[in-house]
C-alpha cells in the first residue's frame, strides 16, 4: 500500500461534460492550469465529439491548444472515431482515449451501436495512433452494473479489456459508470481482468452514486491496481443514473491516500482552491466530502 498511486484527473472532461452549466474555453484552460499547479500532472482536458451531442465539450481543440504551454503536464482527450482523431491530432494531441461498454444496453443507449460496432469504429484510430506514435488509453464502462442490463459478469469485462489491450491500448481504465459497485464485486471484477492483463496497466474509474467509491478503490488497491481516475469536486454524473453524484472526488481520494501514508505529491490547499473556483462557476458547492469539511473548517477559523 505504500507504493506510489497515480491519479488521472477527469474533471475538465468527464466532470464538465455532464454539467448543465456551460464553462467557457478560458475557464476550462484556467481549470487545467490550476490542476497541474496543484500536482495533478495527468489531466483529460476534452473530448472531440459532436458539439450537438455534448455541447459542454465544444471547442476542445482550443482548450488543448490553450494548455500546450503548461510544463510537466500530460493531457488526454477522448476521441470516438477517426473524425475525432483527426481533429485531436490537428490540435496537437499526444494521448487519446477510446471507450467501449461492457454492456450492450448501455452501448446502444449511449452511442447508438453494439459493443462490437463500437470497437470497429475505433480500430482505425488505434492503427493510426500506433503509426503516429500517439498513446491510446482505453475505457471500459459499466464494469460493475448497467442501468439497462443489470449485473455485468466479470468475464464480459475481462474479455473487452483484453480486446482493447490487444488493439494497442497502453492502459485500460475500468469504469463503474453508474456507481453501483461494492468492494467485493469490485475485487472480483479486478481479479478477473488481472488474470488476463498486467495489473500495472489497469486503472480504476469509480463513480460515487451510492457512496461506495472509496471503499471500492481501497479493494482495488489491495489487488495491486495503482492508477485512479477522479474528478476535482466530484464533478460529473451519468444521464442514465438518476441521483448520480459523479466521479469520486479527487480531494477525497487524496485525503484517503495521504492518511494511509501514500504520498500523492498533490497540494491539498491548491486543489481545494481549484475545486471551489470551478464550483463557483457552476453555481453550486462541491459534492466532495473533504472539500465541504475543509471549507467549513476554514469558515469557523475566520469567524474565530
Amino acid at each position: 500500500m505504500s507504493d506510489q498511486i497515480h491519479i488521472v484527473e477527469m474533471g475538465p472532461r468527464d466532470g464538465l461534460q455532464n454539467e448543465k452549466t456551460p464553462v467557457s474555453v478560458e475557464a476550462r484552460i484556467a481549470f487545467v492550469e490550476a490542476l497541474v499547479a496543484a500536482g495533478l500532472n495527468t489531466v483529460e482536458v476534452g473530448a472531440f465529439v459532436s458539439p450537438k451531442a455534448i455541447p459542454q465539450m465544444a471547442s476542445s481543440d482550443q482548450v488543448l491548444r490553450g494548455v500546450s504551454h503548461v510544463r510537466n503536464g500530460e493531457f488526454h482527450v477522448l476521441v470516438p472515431n477517426e473524425k475525432g482523431y483527426d481533429a485531436a491530432r490537428a490540435a496537437g494531441a499526444k494521448v487519446v482515449s477510446v471507450f467501449a461498454a461492457a454492456s450492450e444496453g448501455f452501448s446502444r443507449a449511449n452511442i447508438n451501436c453494439s459493443v462490437a460496432e463500437s470497437i470497429e469504429r475505433f480500430k482505425p484510430v488505434l492503427a493510426r495512433a500506433k503509426a503516429d506514435g500517439v498513446k491510446v488509453r482505453g475505457y471500459v464502462s459499466c464494469v460493475l452494473g448497467c442501468p439497462f442490463d443489470g449485473e455485468i459478469k466479470p468475464k464480459a469485462v475481462a474479455d473487452l479489456a483484453v480486446t482493447l489491450w490487444d488493439l494497442g491500448c497502453y492502459e485500460i481504465s475500468l469504469g463503474d459508470t453508474i456507481g453501483v459497485g461494492t468492494p467485493l464485486r469490485a475485487r472480483e471484477m479486478l481479479r478477473a481482468v488481472g488474470a488476463e492483463l498486467p495489473v500495472g496497466n489497469l486503472a480504476m474509474h469509480f463513480h460515487d452514486t451510492y457512496g461506495q467509491a472509496l471503499a471500492n478503490l481501497y479493494a482495488g488497491m489491495e489487488e495491486g491496481v495503482r492508477v485512479i481516475d477522479s474528478a476535482a469536486g466530484g464533478l460529473g454524473g451519468c444521464p442514465y443514473a438518476p441521483g448520480a453524484t459523479g466521479n469520486v472526488a479527487t480531494e477525497d481520494v487524496v485525503y484517503m491516500l495521504e492518511g494511509m501514508g501514500v504520498k500523492t505529491g498533490i497540494d491539498m490547499d491548491r486543489l481545494l482552491a481549484t475545486t471551489n473556483e470551478v464550483a463557483g462557476l457552476l453555481g453550486r458547492p462541491p459534492v466532495s466530502r473533504v472539500a465541504s469539511a475543509l471549507n467549513a473548517k476554514r469558515k469557523r477559523l475566520v469567524k474565530s
